[in-house]
């Protein structure tokens, strides 16, 4: 007797400056496969295109349903918890999950989201380079598919199918066990640009600036150690609002007796 799909998830696969059409027919093929209906693609080189249907095989439902955006903050709209696909094995500055673990743990977040109305995310780079450094900034994690060490290129469709099997394992295996949603829910990706914008100008007003020759690695840093915390909304609101007093007490000093 087959088995009935999975319920649905509140997870979405984010395709950022994909350059070949038909890679992405190949994901929406392999996340149908895989019982994954959420796709965002941000600057497609080329969308909506013949060979990307003909490569979804009959996923077409998925590609029109596809969102296209114009960045990164766009395509996280809505999202709490976020993983960046990689190929490197390990990163000082990022907690790195080999996809199984990294499957468990997205479908523990995706479920805890949808009880808030959220989603999470799992972003993948260009067919070349894969995400640049900015890009990783939005993620509180790396995932990683482990492979041959002498040869570990992956098709960015084969590494979607990888993920997404990996995923609907998890799945089965959560199936009849209730959601444990959090307490608070994760701050959304916009609610951390906002504090960081919020840090940088505190920052500017009380002087307090990088001092490496770069002069652009501090707030890199402070994204990536805030990233790693997974900050819920109070907690992102406890930090703004000791951003504020910082600016309030300053106003109050600077004005005249």
């Amino acid at each position: 007797m087959p088995q009935s799909p999975p319920p649905p998830i509140s997870l979405r696969f984010v395709l950022i400056d994909t350059s070949h059409p038909g890679n992405i027919g190949a994901v929406a093929r392999a996340m149908k496969n895989m019982a994954l209906a959420d796709l965002v693609l941000v600057n497609p080189r080329q969308f909506p295109d013949p060979e990307a249907t003909a490569r979804a095989s009959g996923a077409d439902d998925v590609l029109e349903r596809a969102r296209v955006v114009s960045t990164l903050a766009e395509a996280l709209e809505g999202c709490g918890f976020v993983m960046a696909t990689t190929a490197r094995e390990r990163d000082q500055v990022f907690r790195v999950y080999e996809v199984r673990e990294a499957a468990l743990r997205l479908v523990d977040e995706a479920r805890s989201a949808a009880t808030a109305g959220h989603s999470v995310a799992v972003l993948f780079g260009t067919e070349r380079f894969g995400l640049t450094n900015e890009q990783l900034q939005a993620a509180h994690a790396l995932l990683r598919i482990p492979a041959n060490p002498e040869y570990e290129s992956l098709n960015i469709a084969m590494a979607a199918q990888l993920i997404g099997y990996e995923i609907l394992m998890a799945r089965r295996g959560a199936a009849g066990v209730a959601a444990v949603p959090r307490e608070v829910p994760l701050a959304e990706a916009a609610a951390m640009e906002r504090l960081y914008v919020h840090l940088q100008e505190v920052m500017d007003e009380v002087d307090f600036r990088d001092r490496t020759q770069s002069g652009i690695r501090l707030m890199n840093r402070i994204r990536r150690f805030l990233n790693r915390a997974e900050l819920d909304v109070n907690e992102v609101n406890i930090l703004r609002g000791f951003l504020t007093c910082v600016q309030n007490r300053r106003r109050m000093a600077g004005s005249p007796r």
